[in-house]
Formats: structure tokens, sequence, C-alpha cells
């Protein structure tokens, strides 16, 4: 009862000092030539920026710049919200030449090392941030909980990144989302993937994830034959919900995609192949889907042609994959399916950053006949509240972040233009910018 009362005066004591206490940061005003409003569409034209704290305190067309403000002018750039990938794998980084997912994860996992693998999802965080993804949801394969160690390392300033909604281990039936393996190494997939069998392991699986630090939990619901039953997702979405965390689910086809919805999750992870019955349900119950989608040529580049298939057989393989799935996501637009952009990017891409090669997936969600509002939404407003962030993430307002990015171009007539950004602000700390106007 003591301690209780101490640690309540104490609480109270900070909050009078920090009152008491100026702001540590000075206040900016970033000028715009252009910002995009992303609610509404439109353009705002010498619009201002002020920004304090890593906040947003103002934003509006001609707004008037306080004499005190150290000012950031970015020309005629076009400003716009940080974008936000909502399936990212930071600690993953394959090599196409070596192999597929199988031979990859085993080497990855064999030869890295949870300590190395940190390092590389500090290296691949930061590619992301300088292409203008400021905000990521990880998704498993990180290893023992890699992916919390380095949203901490993040948060704490100690590396240059992304803000990271972390799941730690993907839950998932026997072998998670390994090939097959010896009966001695299969220890190895928990390194990976807490499997579980019965309600009661599901159940389990989530409060250990919520210790491990989880901000969200991702279940893989089939991999080849082995499926997660529907009670144990329902105990995994019970679970999540009840302490307000938010589950994503790694589902391909009629029965895993049936599953997931009828469950309640969050979002659906890929869906290549999706019923149209399952999409409606999805609209009825506001689940998004996460269309981890590249066109053609991404596919063609990340990994060459396997032995006995010719470069024109292999191009046409991968046309009619990106075709596919542009049809996938036709439909579910058409359905009324809330779209959350997610690269699902884990591969090396020649002549490209980890973060360039992810916002391809842009170039994918075109071809299916989303308009660039659309697309930018989906990796703004739409992932934010997928993430549970609408009310500070995802769009530029006062007592938002200020993870502002900015381009030459014009996304709303070329979506590309998002492919070269050139000026990147995160929580109001500027990571890159190479605007033609500079101060």
């Amino acid at each position: 009862m003591r301690l209780s009362l101490l640690t309540l005066i104490l609480f109270c004591c900070i909050r009078l000092v920090s009152a008491q206490t100026p702001s540590s940061q000075p206040l900016t005003a970033v000028k715009c030539g252009r910002l995009l409003d992303v609610r509404s569409g439109k353009i705002l034209t010498n619009a201002v920026v002020l920004v304090q704290d890593g906040r947003i305190q103002k934003v509006g067309a001609n707004l008037a710049i306080p004499a005190d403000a150290q000012v950031l002018d970015l020309g005629n750039a076009l400003v716009l919200p940080g974008l936000i990938d909502a399936h990212t794998h930071l600690l993953q980084n394959y090599d196409g030449k070596i192999g597929g997912d199988d031979v990859n994860m085993l080497l990855t996992v064999t030869q890295l090392g949870n300590t190395r693998r940190a390092l590389l999802g500090a290296a691949m965080g930061r590619e992301d941030i300088e292409a203008g993804i400021t905000t990521v949801r990880d998704l498993g394969n990180s290893g023992l909980n890699g992916d919390v160690a380095l949203r901490d390392a993040i948060t704490q300033g100690w590396v240059v990144g992304p803000r990271i909604v972390a799941s730690t281990r993907a839950l998932a039936a026997a072998g998670g989302q390994f090939g097959q393996v010896t009966a001695e190494a299969q220890q190895l997939v928990a390194q990976e993937y807490v499997t579980i069998s019965g309600v009661e392991e599901a159940r389990r699986a989530v409060r250990q994830a919520l210790y491990d630090g989880a901000d969200c939990i991702k279940v893989i619901v089939n991999t080849g034959p082995r499926v997660v039953s529907l009670e144990e997702i329902k105990v995994i979405v019970e679970e999540a919900h009840r302490v307000g965390k938010t589950v994503a689910a790694h589902a391909i086809g009629d029965q895993a995609t049936s599953i997931a919805v009828e469950a309640g999750v969050n979002s659906i992870e890929h869906a290549y192949s999706i019923p149209d019955d399952v999409l409606k349900l999805m609209a009825k119950k506001n689940i998004f889907l996460v269309p981890t989608d590249y066109p053609a040529e991404f596919y063609v580049s990340v990994s060459p042609a396997p032995p006995g298939a010719s470069a024109e057989m292999y191009l046409s393989g991968a046309q009619e994959f990106a075709e596919a799935n542009h049809k996938r996501l036709a439909r579910a637009v058409k359905a009324g399916v809330r779209i959350a952009a997610g690269s699902d990017e884990y591969y090396q891409v020649p002549g490209k950053t980890r973060g360039q090669a992810s916002l391809m997936m842009f170039r994918a969600y075109a071809a299916s006949g989303m308009s660039p509002l659309e697309i930018i939404r989906a990796a703004t407003l739409n992932a934010a509240e997928l993430l549970g962030a609408k009310s500070w993430l995802g769009a530029l307002e006062p007592n938002f972040y200020a993870d502002l990015i900015a381009v030459e171009g014009d996304p709303l007539t070329d979506i590309t233009a998002l492919e070269h950004v050139s000026f990147v602000m995160k929580e109001g700390k500027v990571i890159k910018n190479e605007t033609n106007t500079k101060r």
C-alpha cells in the first residue's frame, strides 16, 4: 500500500515537472510547394507544416510562420505522409541465386543466428526509411524475437529505422513454414515459429508472444497440407482481442481464407487464391486484405529461371502469376474489401535497396485497377487503421506524428513517383533531404 502511494506521488510530481518544462525541440516550419491531403485527395499549394516535439502542431495553406521557427523549405516538392508497409520481414534478406525459401530459411537460421540477424534488420530498416517507409508491421521470421529487439533499438535511437509494430514468432502448425527436414533438425523450427496443436496450446502461444513483447499476433493458417483449425484460430483471435491486439493471418486458398475470416482475424495476408464469398464476408467484417503483389519483372529479377526452364518460359510463368494476382485484387476491391499495402519483401533485388524494391508493389496495385489515390491511402490511412494507429499515423494533421516524405513528381498521375523519395522526416527529425531546395 505504501509503495503504491509513493508511486502515485512520484507520478504526480513527474507530470507537474513535465507541464512546467518548455518544449525540448525547437519549432520547425516545413514549407511545401505542394501538399497532399490524403483524406480529400486534394493538393494544397504554398502549404506549411508546423512541427514540434515530433508532432504536427498546425498544417495549412499560407499558414503564418512564427518568427522563432526554424524554416525548412522543400521548394515545389509534393509532401505527403510517411508510407506504411503492413507486411515486412526486416530480418531476412534472401539471395534468389542460392535457391528458394526453404533453402534460404535454413541457411539464415543456421548461419546467421539472432545477433547477426538483428544487425541485418538494422540495415534493412535503414533502407526502408530512406525510401520513405516510416512505419512497418514486421510479421515474423525474425528469429527469437529479433523484431522486438530491433523495434526497441530504433525507439531508443540506437539505430535509424522505421517505427516497428512487431509480432515476434508466428504461430503455426507443426513444422511452421519449413520444408521437410530431418528429425534432428526439427528443433530449428522453434527458432522461427511457435507450433500449436489444440486450443490450449494456441491460447498459451498468444500469451507467450505478448510476454515476449508482441504488438500484434501473426498466425500461419496453412502451409501445404498443414492447416490450423478454426477452433484454434478463434482462440488466438479471442486472446489477442481481449488485450487490444490485432491478428494477421497468412492464408492462401479457399479453406484457409474461409477459416481465418470466420474466426474474425484483422487482416488476411497474401490470399493469392480466395473465393468471392469469402471476400464479401471480409468486407462485411471490415477485415483488411494485405496483397503482397508485385509486377512480373520483380519475380524475374529476384531469382533466375530454374534448371530446365528457358528465360521465356520463366517470364511467361511470372506474368501469368502476376496477372492472376491482379484479377484477385480487382475482385477484392469490387467486393468492398479494404486494402492495406504490404510488401512481404525479403529477397535481394539487383540495383535496388530493400525500401526501393518494396515500393514496386504499387505497380502491381495499379495494374489491378487501383487509382493512385487509392494506392496512397492503402499505404497511409488504411494501413494506419489496420495497425491501430489511425489517430496518430497516416495523415498530415494536428497531433499526428510528424512523419513526412516528399517527391519531385506527381504520384497522383504516376504512382512510380513514390519510388523516388527525396525527403524523409520521422517524428520531426530529418532522415534524408535530397530536395532541390535545402535550408
